[in-house]
């Protein structure tokens, strides 16, 4: 039966925010300008605008924006692994308290509240990965304050856990859009050249990613619109590893 009617229907929109309750990841989500003393350091908003980029890319059948949204999503899925060790050890420390004690969720007085407006899910990914580690120093900080750890124990586990989520958005700052597509590789001309040598320091892209039978579980659908024009990164001095 044919639709009679014609509906305008918007775009579906909804608000989205994320809080934290420690200045622990809050430093994460911001990083740190770069400044004559110091290098810059990439937040969780920079890291995002490269992942937007990425998928811009991707979408214009860049195999190495490809290739990069998955090192990406294998980044983050090792860093789950690398936050749940973490966890792990907490759990042991935790078990120690005496069943004739309880003790309640150690939360801020005073979180901060941040709107979130991210347009790709590996964006979102690294979100739920700061989420997690926000929860993970509150736990910290609680089993030190109640004896079950040593300061040292305390201090280790915290910059452990900062740093696997600097060391995914330093992966992020490894990339680079090529400005070939596949036509490009299959006609090997001059833009398939100059994107060989831009990541010739990585090794040969794998041959299922340059033909494009596998991709990212994020990617977005080929559209080959017109190529992106490259945008320098704010902080392009390097995360800390």
């Amino acid at each position: 039966m044919a639709d009679n009617y014609r509906l305008n229907i918007g775009s579906l929109r909804s608000d989205v925010n994320l809080t934290l309750h420690t200045h622990h990841a809050a430093r994460i989500w911001m990083g740190r300008p770069k400044t004559d003393a110091k290098a810059g350091i990439i937040g969780l908003s920079g890291f995002c605008s490269i992942v937007n980029r990425m998928s811009r890319g991707a979408q214009q059948d860049d195999p190495y924006s490809d290739w990069w949204m998955i090192n990406l999503e294998d980044k983050i899925n090792e860093s789950k692994d690398a936050l749940k060790t973490i966890e792990d050890r907490l759990d042991t420390a935790m078990a120690e308290l005496p069943p004739a004690i309880t003790i309640s969720n150690n939360l801020s007085i005073q979180p901060v509240s941040l709107p979130l407006f991210i347009s790709n899910p590996l964006g979102f990914q690294a979100v739920y990965l700061l989420t997690n580690y926000d929860e993970i120093v509150r736990r910290i900080l609680l089993a030190q304050h109640v004896g079950l750890i040593g300061r040292r124990d305390m201090e280790m586990w915290i910059d452990e856990g900062a740093a696997v989520l600097r060391k995914l958005f330093g992966l992020a700052q490894l990339y680079k859009y090529s400005g070939a597509a596949r036509d490009d590789f299959a006609a090997n001309n001059a833009k398939a050249e100059a994107a060989r040598k831009m990541y010739e320091r990585y090794g040969e892209i794998p041959q299922d990613i340059l033909e494009g039978t596998r991709r990212s579980n994020f990617a977005p659908p080929i559209t080959r619109g017109q190529p992106q024009t490259e945008q320098p990164d704010h902080f392009d001095e390097g995360a800390e590893d």
